[in-house]
């Protein structure tokens, strides 16, 4: 089972790099993109080594979802909140990019601990922007209220042009995630996955786990919502979160998790593709052995003369060889 770090660890490997070589005044300048499509930019100069700015794009919104400023319902102040005085949000952002920030990492505490724990913090802008809008939704669901101003059916992006779907009420969640997937094999092996873990869902060691369920057809909570966002060719799993689910430090916890359960998912559908494959691999190499040792042995054949002499056959190679000679 793969546990997916809030963290990006390349992003935090950059930043631990230039804390410990401030002295050096190294330019950067570094683009990459992860997993659910979401690309990173950073970018130092030699002249002010201690500043950085760091770009992020977020998948593409599809209609229904709730952006303001480029950015998820609630992004600014979880922002702020997470990173102070350390981060600058620059607006407008860097062109292609819904997020810049100006990072001064002159400001960071001299403390060792607290140093690396804000490092990782920043490496997990990913969490913060995209997991915003569940937070508000969980942090009244933990208070047992509903965010003000929060329709019914509130639509969140995960994927590009992809949403999952929460409705908000006073005493519980319900999390609904269409599962879609390019690949016919992908699809067979992710309805046949999720069915398996719905089940597990009943053994004795989850028992305090969210409910789960699993249903080809859309639930009743979708009524209403557009005909591309209730369509699934792997079904529909849905959760439902209760106050207990989201108290004190497992807040965090399950805003990662469900902001990332389509990618969970998808690891897992490529896992048992690459497994099913070895194992074909490894079924056909095992019938080539047998049927070679089923070949009768190539004894090499002689031909006598008249006077009883032998003659062995030659191959091409050996009879230049022996003219050679």
């Amino acid at each position: 089972m793969i546990l997916l770090q809030s963290h990006s660890r390349y992003l935090l490997q950059i930043l631990s790099n230039r804390v410990q070589n401030l002295e050096k005044g190294v330019e950067l300048d570094c683009h990459w993109i992860e997993f659910d499509d979401i690309r990173y930019h950073i970018q130092a100069s030699m002249k002010n080594p201690h500043l950085l700015l760091l770009s992020v794009s977020l998948p593409a919104p599809p209609s229904e979802t709730v952006f303001f400023g480029g950015l998820p319902l609630g992004a600014i102040e979880a922002i702020k909140a997470a990173y102070g005085l350390l981060v600058q949000i620059l607006d407008p952002p860097r062109d292609g990019f819904n997020l810049t920030m100006k990072l001064n990492l002159s400001k960071l505490p001299p403390d060792e601990e607290y140093k690396n724990t804000l490092l990782v913090k920043i490496a997990s802008v990913r969490e913060v922007v995209m997991g915003a809008p569940l937070r508000v939704v969980l942090k009244h669901l933990a208070s047992r209220t509903i965010a003000p101003g929060i329709d019914r059916l509130v639509a969140l992006v995960h994927r590009p042009t992809e949403s999952f779907f929460l409705v908000p009420q006073a005493e519980k969640v319900t999390v609904i995630f269409p599962m879609r997937f390019k690949d016919s094999i992908d699809t067979v092996l992710a309805t046949s996955f999720l069915q398996e873990f719905v089940e597990a869902r009943h053994t004795a060691g989850l028992i305090n786990a969210p409910p789960c369920s699993w249903s080809s057809s859309p639930p009743s909570e979708l009524k209403g919502a557009p005909v591309e966002a209730s369509s699934a060719n792997a079904g529909f799993v849905s959760f439902v979160l209760f106050p207990r689910h989201v108290e004190g430090k497992k807040l965090d916890k399950t805003v990662w998790n469900f902001s990332t359960f389509h990618a969970y998912v998808n690891y897992h559908v490529k896992c048992s593709e690459g497994f099913m494959h070895t194992r074909m691999r490894r079924r056909v190499e095992s019938l080539i052995q047998a049927l070679d040792r089923a070949k009768p042995d190539n004894k090499e054949k002689t031909k006598k003369t008249g006077q009883s002499r032998s003659f062995k056959r030659l191959t091409l190679k050996e009879g230049r060889s022996g003219l050679k000679a």
